[in-house]
């Protein structure tokens, strides 16, 4: 009974973010060709082509119809799955996409991974002892972790550890180019050399992740642990909080049984929008750091006014993002039975 209200409340939500996403195609689709350049005068291949070139390369992008003829085509498109082809690639972007997808799907999972170890026990730690030591570096982390910028973060962090104290290797890529990456099963790096058993490739992939994914949890963490600390003060300040500990209950039933688990909703929306946040964020990072992910990609598409591989990767993260937010919604009733699907 209860998978099948989850998969009603499932399919009602997806229903209800269908706007949400035609929303998100029309406004990226105008805001593209309201930008200043013309994409066929960028990427005419000859350098002594006249107008009559670069006209008869728009008439083969259909950048002489008008926009709403433009914009019902590539609606169209959508239906069918096809999102258009890249100028710079000469590849189909749902290709491209699908061949960068991996590695930035590798970084945003491990730097969240990397911020929940850190984040929500310096968080609950902070809570059982305020105004402490600890407590206090933690609110100036997180204040720190927010006020700087991810390319910030990351143009220090290769500045450190790799250009003073050569500890981290050369950020270009995703692997050592002398070593190559492993046969691709899933497209992931180091699940990839894992199956395999190629220990080498494993920590070369991983040496090339860390400075990355460490750029993007700082950032990450300082949101989580100041959310963790606050619910988790709010909540040990509770009654039922304090007629544990006159019963003479375990400290570690009170604080993980009790306390944690009564926080979990506000900590797992925080997560949500974290994550959220994180999947359009990594564009500056994976520039930064020469990361080949959607997010480079995308922004090498905005530099030469490529007008298709913006537009997919927007409504690829928008997708995400949908799936995401429905995914934390129905985690709330594993979390706490007393919420409905009805």
């Amino acid at each position: 009974m209860l998978n099948r209200r989850w998969l009603r409340y499932g399919m009602q939500r997806l229903a209800a973010t269908l706007p949400i996403l035609a929303s998100v195609v029309v406004f990226t689709f105008v805001l593209m060709r309201l930008l200043p350049g013309d994409p066929a005068s960028y990427f005419i291949s000859s350098p002594n082509a006249g107008p009559a070139e670069i006209q008869a390369l728009r008439e083969r992008l259909g950048l002489d119809r008008s926009l709403l003829e433009q914009l019902v085509i590539y609606i169209g498109d959508l239906f069918q799955g096809n999102l258009g082809y890249s100028l710079t690639t000469g590849q189909p972007v749902s290709k491209d996409i699908l061949a960068r997808l991996p590695a930035s799907t590798e970084l945003t999972a491990v730097a969240f991974l990397l911020a929940i170890l850190v984040a929500i026990p310096l968080g609950v730690a902070a809570a059982t002892k305020p105004n402490s030591i600890l407590d206090h570096i933690t609110r100036v982390l997180s204040t720190a972790g927010v006020s700087m910028p991810t390319f910030v973060t990351g143009i220090l962090l290769i500045y450190l550890f790799y250009y003073k104290l050569g500890w981290a290797p050369d950020p270009t890529g995703r692997i050592d180019v002398f070593i190559g990456a492993p046969a691709r099963v899933t497209g992931f790096h180091l699940i990839d050399s894992a199956l395999q058993l190629d220990m080498e490739r494993f920590l070369a992939a991983l040496k090339q992740l860390i400075l990355p994914a460490t750029t993007m949890a700082l950032f990450a963490i300082a949101p989580i642990a100041r959310m963790t600390r606050a619910t988790m003060l709010g909540i040990l300040s509770g009654d039922f909080i304090k007629t544990a500990k006159a019963l003479g209950l375990p400290r570690t039933q009170i604080l993980f049984g009790y306390a944690f688990g009564n926080a979990l909703i506000p900590i797992v929306t925080t997560l949500g929008m974290v994550l959220s946040f994180m999947l359009g964020a990594n564009v500056l990072v994976e520039k930064v750091f020469s990361w080949p992910g959607i997010g480079s990609y995308a922004l090498d598409a905005v530099v030469t006014n490529d007008y298709a591989p913006v537009q997919g990767f927007i409504f690829t993260v928008a997708v995400l993002f949908v799936l995401l937010n429905l995914t934390v919604d129905l985690v709330y009733g594993l979390i706490d039975p007393r919420i409905g699907y009805e």
